[in-house]
């Protein structure tokens, strides 16, 4: 029998390990690097966009000088933000800017602005918050008093579409949601998102906006519950005129939808058996009512956290929607010179596009379409149809 004992060699290499564990240690803890180790700061950033191009700040919070310093204004002398011994009102504000403008996640805010993650978050949530206060200040009714020039300088819409102040439709807006309730947040394309609802005007600027709906609800049923509870604040249009809207809601006073089954869009193939009067009213009806998609390719491309909300409480990222609206609507009003796009960014939002009026009509839309031209809107569009008809054969 041998007198080797193997336990004495199992000793030395776990002795061995521990001793080796523990230069490591050492090793990492004198050499550890800083997460923010650019000698660029958050303020210096900030300093060099704002006294820089205009083009590069454009580029990075899609609004100029001018537009930005007014934004600044706004909020200090309202007292809704405060600076800190680290953050300058102008340094919140243009943090939150980039972030809602580029799509960027919290962990590369935090890396870009040299702040910590729960600093990043705080004030996306504060400022969001803010400018949803101001929406109502922002987000204005229509002037139901006025024709928009959109029209009256237009052969093809004056004077049919003359009691026109805007458009309506729905939009998904992608958003992160857990649980039991990811179901209810799930759209027809499969995806779970919000349903935003917004009415716009003929300059692209929102007039009113409901944020927040489960992606799985239809667009009509937004705007009935919106209409009908006075909690929603609808803008209803007086008498006389009305907003336009697609296949997708029903064609009654205050709102005007084209001629179901038959071709609505240009790139519509003609129908054999279709109505040349109404295929014309349908036509224009589209090329106005385009302004709101218009509209939505324009917010999402200059607000690319709109793609994508991040990881956000389902209020937050409802909020960041609304908040993008206030922003795009104060750059209406208020930057001489707005951001350029990509060609592929600039690209129509065709809404929710619940219908497809160039289908051909079942049972259904038959007897739906009947119910429409016997109301006080359908006579409306009858009218202009057939005034429009008349018009084009002298």
């Amino acid at each position: 029998m041998s007198g080797y004992d193997s336990s004495d060699d199992d000793d030395d290499v776990v002795l061995l390990v521990c001793v080796m564990d523990s230069v490591i240690r050492k090793i990492r803890s004198q050499s550890r690097i800083p997460k923010h180790v650019s000698s660029f700061s958050g303020h210096e950033k900030m300093c060099e966009l704002i006294t820089g191009h205009e083009g590069l700040l454009l580029e990075h919070i899609r609004m100029n000088r001018d537009c930005f310093h007014r934004l600044v204004t706004l909020f200090t002398v309202q007292n809704r933000l405060q600076e800190t011994h680290t953050l300058t009102v102008q340094e919140q504000l243009m943090m939150f800017l980039t972030m809602v403008a580029h799509g960027d996640s919290n962990r590369r805010t935090s890396y870009e602005w040299k702040h910590s993650g729960e600093t990043v978050s705080r004030y996306i949530d504060t400022i969001s918050s803010h400018l949803v206060q101001l929406a109502s200040r922002f987000i204005l009714p229509p002037d139901f008093a006025d024709v928009s020039t959109v029209i009256a300088e237009n052969r093809r819409f004056f004077p049919y579409f003359q009691g026109c102040v805007g458009a309506i439709d729905g939009t998904h807006i992608p958003c992160v949601v857990d649980g039991d309730v990811a179901a209810a947040y799930r759209n027809r394309k499969g995806f779970t998102s919000q349903n935003v609802m917004a009415v716009v005007d003929f300059d692209m600027k929102f007039t009113y906006l409901v944020a927040g709906w489960e992606g799985s609800c239809h667009d009509a049923r937004v705007l009935n519950v919106a209409t009908s509870n006075p909690a929603f604040m609808f803008p209803h249009a007086p008498e006389g005129k009305y907003y336009l809207v697609d296949a997708g809601y029903k064609n009654k006073p205050g709102f005007l939808a084209p001629f179901r089954g038959q071709n609505y869009h240009l790139h519509d193939r003609r129908r054999e058996d279709g109505d040349r009067r109404k295929e014309m009213f349908n036509y224009r009806h589209a090329s106005l009512r385009n302004v709101i998609e218009r509209t939505f390719g324009v917010w999402k491309s200059r607000f690319r956290i709109l793609r994508g909300i991040p990881r956000y409480p389902l209020e937050k990222q409802r909020d960041i929607v609304i908040a993008c609206a206030v922003l795009h609507n104060f750059i209406k009003l208020f930057s001489s010179e707005e951001a350029v796009f990509n060609p592929e960014d600039d690209a129509v939002d065709d809404g929710n596009a619940e219908d497809d009026v160039g289908e051909a009509s079942t049972q259904h839309q038959q007897q739906q379409q009947q119910r429409e031209e016997s109301n006080d809107m359908g006579q409306i569009r009858d009218r202009i149809a057939n005034a429009m008809w008349h018009d084009r054969l002298d």
